[in-house]
């Protein structure tokens, strides 16, 4: 058995498919997560994929004697990667200081009680958000860090100012920061996937449900960008592929090489997809028509952005694998799996 690592938010979506790529690397996880936008059955799943149970706790993050318990209970953790953070944009822009105390306080609770119990580095999970409205795709990490387009964004620009000047202080930790794009599908067992509790946020959990017929239609939000369908363009990641890279991040971090305390680089495929594109591929992989309309732009929304994942696939020799339409059938078993409330 590998070292010890703690996943906040690990029974989320991009949380518990880390923790089966985890676990089938030899590592031993716990998990804590307040439950908040997830269910405590994804923890079936993980042990039905990978014949292992990782240790729970329900628990809160910004709760600071709730993560003290958590290390003294659980002693040895020597890696954390930290996915307890609200995620979505529009929703952001209208609840930001749910926002701004919910994914800060986690982080800086995370950072304060490392060094204390012997953990020696952190994968954060930032995003492409941080970059704003590009100049130019794809991006690099070198591109320029803009002014955040929603709270959600500014709470990533600010987490990763945190970890800096944490670092910079002389914390004797490292960090990875993972900026990726837009994960999507579900694991290939169908047996964990994208359940987010309520009324889906991200594209994919609404188009699969609408798809289901569980809602009437999925509404893309404009098609007057400057884009060739003028719909948004994203780089859609699936979200297997997002999690073996927290793995290939967290064995550098731990395995002793001499690496810089800090390092960032950003995840993606290097491709970019309109949102009507996405839907055209979900019905070509499936052969299931998706109902959807055209709506208003949404507050908060990035035009078009991609990534260029040349520094990730040479220096963590890691690279997304699975295309698009796989990733959109996967999807769809998922979907297809769950009860249709």
């Amino acid at each position: 058995m590998k070292d010890k690592i703690l996943v906040t938010g690990g029974t989320g979506y991009i949380g518990s498919h880390t923790t089966v790529e985890l676990q089938k690397a030899g590592y031993e996880v716990v998990i804590i997560d307040n439950l908040s936008n997830s269910n405590r059955e994804v923890i079936d799943g993980i042990e039905a994929i990978t014949g292992v149970r990782p240790d729970f706790v329900e628990g809160d993050c910004t709760d600071i004697p709730t993560l003290r318990k958590l290390f003294e209970e659980h002693p040895g953790i020597k890696g954390i990667i930290n996915f307890a953070a609200s995620k979505a944009v529009g929703e952001s822009v209208h609840k930001p200081l749910l926002y701004y105390r919910n994914n800060l306080n986690t982080l800086i609770n995370l950072l304060d009680l490392m060094p204390e119990y012997g953990v020696k580095g952190i994968v954060f999970s930032s995003s492409c958000t941080v970059y704003g409205e590009p100049d130019s795709n794809p991006i690099d990490e070198t591109a320029p860090i803009k002014d955040p387009t929603s709270p959600y964004g500014n709470t990533k620009q600010i987490s990763e100012e945190i970890i800096k000047d944490y670092v910079a202080s002389g914390a004797p930790i490292k960090s990875i920061l993972l900026r990726y794009f837009n994960p999507i599908g579900a694991h290939e067992s169908a047996l964990i996937g994208e359940l987010p509790v309520g009324v889906p946020q991200n594209l994919v959990p609404y188009l699969t449900q609408t798809a289901a017929g569980i809602r009437k239609e999925l509404t893309v939000f404009g098609n007057d960008y400057n884009t060739p369908d003028g719909s948004c363009i994203r780089d859609y990641i699936d979200v297997v592929d997002l999690a073996r890279a927290h793995v290939v991040a967290m064995t550098r971090m731990l395995d002793g090489k001499d690496t810089d305390a800090i390092e960032i680089f950003n995840l993606g495929t290097g491709r970019g997809l309109s949102v009507l594109e996405l839907i055209d591929s979900f019905e070509r992989a499936t052969g299931v028509k998706v109902p959807h309309k055209i709506g208003p732009r949404r507050e908060g929304d990035i035009e078009k952005i991609w990534a260029d994942p040349k520094k990730a696939n040479e220096v963590l020799g890691w690279k997304a694998e699975v295309p698009i339409d796989e990733t959109m059938r996967k999807a769809w078993a998922w979907q297809q799996r769950l009860p249709k409330n």
